[in-house]
């Protein structure tokens, strides 16, 4: 799934989980949205950044980059920092990475920091959303590799149903109007 939707999802659940009033402090809906970005940023971020200096500065070619037909991850034969981008996704795209650094924070903060359920989610819908020609998900890595092959986030269809599942999940959580007025 793409990255703004996977904020907006993290965000959405927090919103859903403030509504029922059955935690003690309201989830930041902002930091819930940043976790559920955050296993794309960890894994892009730095390869982007290099990325695009490579090509401004002329040390990277665009005959360099994968074509659009190429089966995906990026081959890693032409770029070192594919492999790097590669890496970074096993590791923030992995239930056995996350759950111990949400334990670890349990543990340092003596609470759970329940918006760090973004990221969790975030490797649940990356599981059936992606194929094994675009980065299947390794939510198990490092135990196993094994990977679902799913459809792409990246068709239409989905792209179509995905927003506007989203558009009407954020209608329905809005605010009731107030009747006072």
């Amino acid at each position: 799934m793409d990255i703004i939707s996977h904020g907006l999802w993290a965000a959405a659940a927090a919103k859903t989980a403030n509504k029922t009033k059955k935690i003690r402090k309201p989830l930041n809906l902002w930091r819930t949205g940043l976790w559920g970005m955050f296993p794309d940023l960890f894994a892009f971020t730095v390869p982007f950044i290099w990325l695009i200096g490579g090509l401004l500065l002329k040390e990277v070619s665009l005959s360099d980059l994968p074509k659009p037909d190429e089966t995906e991850p990026a081959p890693t034969d032409r770029l070192p920092i594919f492999r790097l981008a590669s890496m970074l996704y096993s590791v923030s795209h992995s239930f056995i990475i996350f759950f111990p650094i949400f334990i670890l924070v349990w543990l340092i903060w003596r609470r759970p920091a329940w918006e760090m359920g973004g990221w969790f989610l975030h490797i649940l819908f990356d599981i059936p959303t992606h194929s094994y020609r675009f980065y299947p998900t390794p939510f198990l890595w490092p135990i196993s590799d094994l990977r679902f092959d799913g459809f792409s986030w990246g068709t239409p269809w989905f792209i179509i149903l995905n927003y506007s599942t989203l558009a009407v999940v954020f209608l329905l959580l809005r605010p009731a109007p107030n009747k006072h007025l």
